[in-house]
């Protein structure tokens, strides 16, 4: 089954990306957790994001289109990136989502993705 393991890191987590002295470590963690992801035979895909304020919405209201520039969300976390897996069950995408190197002071949503037909 595939699930989408979604990460939520605080603003500091994203001012560590930039950091010249905590970049280093903060990148190799990913790349550390991308390659047992791969490993293992379970990464489908994914990728990280650049900050919210990066971000664009789009809303259609009276077939007009509205565009705001990001970020769409005021929150204490944001969406820093996902990863899509394919593991037996909710628990082993639970166990991949308990190593992700933001799980000690962000937030790892794990979400099943649709079965469609």
């Amino acid at each position: 089954m595939q699930y989408s393991i979604l990460i939520y890191e605080t603003e500091q987590d994203f001012a560590t990306r930039t950091d010249p002295e905590k970049a280093g470590p903060y990148w190799e963690s990913w790349k550390s957790y991308s390659a047992a992801l791969q490993e293992a035979g379970v990464m489908v895909g994914g990728a990280g994001l650049e900050p919210p304020e990066t971000g664009t919405t789009v809303q259609l209201r009276d077939g007009k289109r509205l565009v705001q520039d990001g970020p769409y969300a005021d929150t204490r976390e944001k969406l820093g990136g996902f990863y899509n897996i394919d593991v037996p069950d909710l628990d082993a995408a639970l166990e991949w989502a308990a190593r992700c190197p933001a799980a000690p002071t962000g937030v790892v949503e794990v979400r099943p993705h649709m079965q469609l037909g």
